[in-house]
């Protein structure tokens, strides 16, 4: 298998980071379809969430993605949930898309998010350059930075997507469906900031369809070898499963 120098990994431009989206979007309203009554309170890694709690909150997140007035609303009603509960802005405002879509069932969920799926991905795809590269916004958790407008919209919109779909297939313990076009772009974006973020030597050997092997400086006798499932690598980082050595460096999901 051919190595792949960090260096050589291109960052998501906007315009393939919303096809991704909109590729997302796709399959996962493939695998919601497919579940019964019965799977939707499968319970999750996320706490406290089921799946039908996970995807009120995607779908709360899709439909900020396509309004500017629903976006705004939800801003004020999170940064209320936190000045009362305190904790990170993100995890408050996963709380109010939540509680404010907590009587919709299963079936309401689905048509919902198959109607703005689309919109969401059309309303972050025409937020102009100027405000995607200048705007910044103050990020209080899992990481303490300040990113600017188009990382949130570009990249993190589009890896709590996928996780949530990763994490949907765990609580059902069905097989997930994977591609190296897809999956495998999402994860080695994943292993580009990794790898930024702690800018050590490594050899990674990710196995699965959305794996690969990639390295930085991989002579160097510091170099550190690390062999793990592309997926599992993925949840390593966001916090999903125990970490050791280089793989405790955070990527935000």
């Amino acid at each position: 298998m051919t190595t792949i120098e960090i260096s050589t990994i291109e960052p998501l431009t906007h315009h393939v980071a919303m096809r991704l989206q909109a590729e997302e979007l796709e399959l996962t309203l493939a695998s919601l379809r497919s579940l019964d009554d019965a799977a939707w309170s499968a319970a999750t890694d996320c706490p406290d969430w089921d799946i039908r709690a996970m995807y009120q909150h995607v779908l709360g997140a899709c439909e900020s993605g396509a309004y500017l007035r629903e976006n705004i609303h939800q801003l004020r009603r999170a940064r209320s949930h936190r000045k009362q509960w305190g904790g990170p802005l993100e995890a408050a405002l996963s709380a109010v898309q939540v509680r404010e879509r907590i009587d919709l069932s299963p079936v309401q969920i689905v048509e919902r998010l198959t109607d703005i799926a689309p919109k969401a991905v059309r309303g972050r795809k025409r937020t102009p350059a100027l405000v995607r590269n200048h705007a910044r916004l103050a990020v209080d958790g899992p990481v303490f930075e300040t990113w600017k407008l188009g990382y949130l919209i570009d990249t993190i919109y589009l890896r709590d997507l996928w996780m949530h779909r990763v994490d949907m297939s765990r609580a059902l313990n069905r097989p997930l469906e994977l591609s190296a076009g897809h999956d495998g772009r999402i994860v080695a974006d994943v292993v580009a900031e990794w790898a930024r973020r702690h800018a050590k030597c490594f050899v990674l050997e990710l196995s699965g369809p959305a794996g690969g092997t990639y390295a930085h400086d991989p002579g160097l006798p510091a170099a550190t070898h690390i062999s793990l499932d592309a997926v599992e690598f993925c949840r390593t980082l966001a916090g999903r499963a125990p970490a050791t050595g280089l793989l405790t460096t955070v990527v935000p999901f």
